[in-house]
């Protein structure tokens, strides 16, 4: 069984292939680095975040797998018929906002405290699935009130530079519940909603679905 303090090869090997990517952008798809993993995939779920923070009264964040952290920059935040933020912060109404991300050097230290909530949008469908049961677990071991996260149960468009998917855990959301709910078992009083994407077929053809996970 693999553990942050011993991670499977697989981990190993793709932690260094980010962080090459990271500082050398995608040379293969002529990407500079600062367009390598922004971060940006997290707007899309920002009002679900919100409505969580919102819900248990959430004031510290950990973003797990945060990329650069792009995406806390100084942006527009429009809600149409509420208002208007001057970035995600201040949308969220948060004092706190830390980063963790083991490829990027600047945000690559563990945190050394718990948060109300963790977040971590586009990643664990980055992870080997070998790893997942561990990195869950220490996400989940990071929070005292919420967890969430997206996860894509289907190919990437992205392909690293090995031509390997970038979506190396590909599972249906029966297996996500499976694991998830062995390791929420182990952390009782923690609320977790986590949102997997797959393609459904249908009369038209597969269509993108959404589906909810959680307590």
């Amino acid at each position: 069984m693999y553990t942050r303090q011993n991670p499977s090869p697989r981990y190993r090997e793709l932690a260094t292939l980010y962080r090459s990517m990271h500082t050398e952008g995608e040379k293969f798809l002529g990407i500079p680095s600062e367009k390598t993993f922004p971060g940006q995939s997290l707007l899309p779920q920002a009002g679900r975040i919100k409505e969580m923070i919102t819900r248990y009264n959430a004031k510290t964040l950990l973003d797990y797998g945060s990329g650069k952290g792009m995406q806390y920059r100084p942006m527009r935040i429009i809600a149409e018929g509420v208002g208007e933020w001057p970035s995600i912060q201040a949308f969220w109404g948060i004092d706190e906002l830390t980063c963790y991300d083991p490829a990027y050097a600047p945000f690559n230290a563990l945190p050394g405290k718990k948060f109300d909530g963790v977040i971590s949008t586009d990643v664990l469908e980055h992870c080997p699935e070998e790893d997942i049961p561990w990195i869950l677990d220490e996400m989940f071991g990071y929070a005292t009130r919420f967890v969430f996260a997206n996860v894509a149960c289907y190919p990437a468009k992205k392909r690293l530079p090995n031509g390997e998917n970038a979506h190396c855990t590909i599972r249906t959301p029966e297996w996500w519940g499976r694991i998830l709910l062995d390791v929420a078992a182990r952390h009782s009083g923690i609320h977790w909603e986590v949102w997997v994407q797959f393609l459904a077929e249908t009369p038209n053809g597969n269509e993108m679905t959404e589906k909810r996970l959680g307590n």
